[in-house]
C-alpha cells in the first residue's frame, strides 16, 4: 500500500471493526491485507471522526462504503485485479459522466482517457505511484466520488483555457510590458487567516467543489447540478448548509485562538481579498470565504450568537 497508509498506526478498536469489514468485502481477493484496512480506516477516521468515542468510531467504519473503498484503494496500490474490477464496472460510466459533462462525444473521450491515467496513477512522486483513488474515502458512492473528480477536472482544464492569453492579445491591449501587481501585505489579524485556513482544509473533495465552481467560477445553481446529475435545489441547499458550517467553524477557530464573539464576528467583515491565504491552493479560498464573508450569512438563532 502507499507510504502515508504506513505511517498511520491503527489503534485495537480500528483493528478489530477492521477484521469485520475484511471479511464483508473482497479485500483478501485484492491482496488488501487487514492491517492495511486498518490503517486506511484510521487514516479517514483520523481525518472525519476525530476524536470519536469507541461506539462513533464503529458507526462511523460500518457507514463506509467498504466494497468501494477496497476496490479504490486496491487500484490506487497497483493491484491489478482490482484494476480490471474497476474497469468492468466502471470503464463506461467514466464516458457517459464525461459526455454528461461535456455534451461532446470527443471531449467526453478525451476527459475520461485522461481521468484513466489519474485514477491508474502513471505517474510517480517520490518512488511511489500517485493515483486519484488514493484520495477516495468511502462516504459516499465511487459512482459520485467518480463524477465530482471529472467534473473538476473539466472546471481546471475551463480555466487553464481562459488563462491562456496570447502575446498578440495582450500587445493589443497594452499589456504586453505591464509591471506587475506589487504582493499585498496582509493586515488582517493572522488568527482569521488560520482559521479560515483550517476550516477550508477540512472540507471533502466535493464539497470543496461546489464551491469553488459556485464562487469562484461563477457556475450556476443549474450547471453545477447538471456536472454532479443533481437537483438545483440540492445544490441550493448543500451552499447554504456549507456556508453556515463554514462561519460556525472559522468562529470556533478563533475562540480557540483567544477571541471574544464580538471580535470574531467583527473580524468576519474583513474583505477576503485582504486574507493572506493562497486561493487557488486552498480551494479558491476567496470562493469559499465569499459565501460568509461577502453574503454576511448568519448563524442560525441559538447557536450561541451575542
Amino acid at each position: 500500500m502507499d507510504r502515508a497508509n504506513h505511517a498511520v498506526v491503527a489503534s485495537p478498536e480500528l483493528l478489530s471493526i477492521a477484521a469485520e469489514l475484511h471479511g464483508k468485502s473482497a479485500a483478501a481477493k485484492f491482496d488488501l491485507s487487514c492491517e492495511e484496512l486498518a490503517r486506511i480506516l484510521a487514516e479517514i477516521a483520523r481525518k472525519f471522526a476525530a476524536p470519536p468515542q469507541p461506539a462513533q468510531l464503529r458507526e462511523f467504519c460500518f457507514s463506509l462504503k467498504i466494497e468501494e473503498l477496497v476496490l479504490a484503494r486496491a487500484c490506487a496500490a497497483g493491484n491489478e485485479r482490482a484494476w480490471e474490477t474497476f474497469m468492468v464496472r466502471y470503464r463506461e460510466k467514466l464516458y457517459d459522466i464525461g459526455l454528461h459533462i461535456t455534451r461532446e462525444d470527443s471531449a467526453a473521450r478525451d476527459l475520461s482517457d485522461s481521468m484513466y491515467a489519474d485514477l491508474y496513477g502513471t505517474n510517480s512522486k517520490d518512488g511511489q505511484r500517485v493515483s486519484k483513488l488514493a484520495s477516495y474515502t468511502g462516504r459516499g458512492s465511487l459512482e459520485g466520488w467518480l463524477r465530482t473528480v471529472m467534473a473538476q477536472e473539466h472546471v481546471n482544464r475551463y480555466r487553464r483555457q481562459k488563462r491562456t492569453v496570447s502575446l498578440d492579445e495582450e500587445t493589443e491591449e497594452g499589456q504586453q510590458f505591464a509591471s506587475p501587481d506589487p504582493e499585498p501585505v496582509s493586515t488582517v489579524d493572522p488568527r482569521l487567516e488560520a482559521a479560515t485556513d483550517e476550516a477550508l482544509a477540512s472540507l471533502p473533495a466535493d464539497e470543496r467543489f461546489i464551491l469553488a465552481a459556485y464562487y469562484l467560477d461563477d457556475r450556476t445553481l443549474a450547471e453545477i447540478a447538471q456536472m454532479l446529475s443533481v437537483h438545483e435545489s440540492t445544490i441550493s441547499r448543500k451552499l447554504d448548509k456549507l456556508a453556515k458550517s463554514l462561519r460556525k467553524q472559522i468562529l470556533a477557530g478563533l475562540a480557540r485562538n483567544g477571541m471574544s464573539r464580538r471580535q470574531a464576528d467583527e473580524a468576519l467583515d474583513v474583505d477576503v481579498r485582504d486574507l493572506g491565504l493562497n486561493i487557488r491552493e486552498r480551494l479558491a479560498q476567496e470562493s469559499a470565504v465569499s459565501a460568509f464573508h461577502k453574503k454576511k450569512v448568519e448563524a442560525p438563532a441559538g447557536d450561541g450568537s451575542s
